[in-house]
């Protein structure tokens, strides 16, 4: 509980500097941002890196996955339609009619994918430490959550594509991303690189500089409308799946508190990237923007957090995908895998952070942060919840056992 407390502080911690150091640096704003940013990335890849660690099927058996790759698609789609249709509908004034606009549906649908992904890292940790780690419920709920993180990474493809347009970048990031794909899928748990917390951050910092080093020589050659712009999740992903697991060492307590460190870092950089909206002419911001859902006007506190409790309801609503399958599984199992799948976080913050860097702004990416923080807030009480339905099915089970 208290990983997910601090991640919410953080958060919010970073989200309140964000709107005083502009003010506080003037001029300097600029190189903190792009210092910030930086190191915001590099967190992202070391996270990215240890979720594709997580990822271990049987090749010889991949069909059997077909069902659980179908449900975690369907897990992380739910949540990201309704939420991207509540933005659309109930959040912008009919009068400006905005959903009749391509470009507004783009932006919507590329923000709105952070409410899809599981934090795997929060689930599983909370999960074992409630005594659940040898249940059905566990097994199953690790495979959905790596799956519905792998389904988000995959989904921001096609969607940074559309953002992108039909320019020859757009092959050229296509064309990474199927060989990455098939690099990981050919070489899982293959290479005997080393998984300390130091390898993993040089990794990451490899992957930065070869990643941003591309997109500023496209950037020299082709200017800003013409730079090539790889998103590091798939990268880093794909380089931790190719790692060979090695499950007879246990990871350290340092080696455990750095990794945490790195996420709570990271979480405060997510929130101190958000843009100014604190004494903020949005109207003038929507005249300048190049971002459409900027033109949505701003709301009142008490309506903005009306919209935050709405989308953590139906963002977690469209988890309970899950539910409609397992048949051969009591109704508590089944819930207890959906409501685990609640837990929000460093993924979906990654979403939120690469939104940004396409100029989004404005009450929507407010409406967002603040829902992922009530999200995180929320998560003792779904994983309690979870492991109350989970114990009641396995004491049920040993009941029938033994008579």
């Amino acid at each position: 509980m208290r990983k997910v407390y601090i991640f919410s502080f953080l958060l919010v911690l970073g989200l309140v500097l964000s709107q005083i150091l502009p003010h506080l640096l003037g001029s300097n704003f600029g190189a903190f941002k792009t210092a910030t940013d930086s190191l915001l990335y590099i967190s992202l890849a070391f996270i990215m890196i240890n979720v594709g660690r997580e990822f271990e099927i049987n090749k010889k058996q991949w069909r059997s996955y077909t069902v659980d790759y179908f449900v975690a698609m369907g897990a992380a789609a739910f949540p990201w339609i309704l939420v991207a249709l509540y933005y659309i509908f109930a959040v912008a004034p009919t009068e400006l009619q905005i959903w009749k606009s391509g470009e507004i549906w783009k932006e919507t649908f590329l923000l709105s994918r952070y409410a899809a992904p599981t934090s795997a890292g929060i689930l599983f940790t909370m999960l074992a430490a409630a005594g659940l780690r040898y249940t059905w419920v566990y097994k199953k709920v690790q495979v959905l959550a790596i799956f519905d993180d792998l389904d988000t990474i995959l989904l921001m493809i096609p969607l940074q594509i559309l953002m992108i347009g039909m320019r020859w970048q757009m092959f050229v990031i296509l064309v990474v991303a199927i060989l990455l794909i098939w690099l990981g899928w050919k070489k899982m748990n293959s290479f005997g690189l080393r998984q300390d917390w130091k390898a993993i951050l040089l990794f990451s910092i490899l992957l930065f500089i070869v990643i941003h080093a591309i997109y500023l020589i496209s950037k020299h050659f082709y200017g800003e409308s013409g730079s090539i712009h790889i998103e590091i999740l798939l990268p880093a992903f794909i380089l931790g799946m190719i790692m060979k697991a090695d499950h007879s060492v246990e990871p350290g307590k340092t080696e455990v508190r750095i990794t945490n460190s790195i996420s709570y870092f990271f979480m405060m950089l997510v929130g101190l990237s958000m843009p100014l909206f604190l004494g903020v002419d949005f109207v003038e911001v929507a005249e300048n923007s190049a971002s459409h859902i900027s033109q949505i006007p701003m709301l009142s506190w008490g309506t903005i957090a009306f919209h935050v409790f709405m989308v953590t309801l139906i963002s977690n609503l469209g988890k309970l995908f899950p539910m409609a399958f397992y048949r051969d599984r009591k109704l508590d199992e089944r819930l207890a895998v959906s409501i685990g799948m609640f837990t929000r976080g460093e993924v979906g913050a990654g979403v939120l952070f690469i939104a940004i860097g396409y100029h989004m702004s404005g009450v929507l990416l407010i409406i967002s942060v603040l829902a992922m923080c009530l999200n995180l807030l929320l998560t003792g009480f779904f994983i309690g919840y979870a492991k109350k339905l989970a114990m009641k099915s396995a004491q049920e089970k040993l009941a029938v056992d033994e008579i």
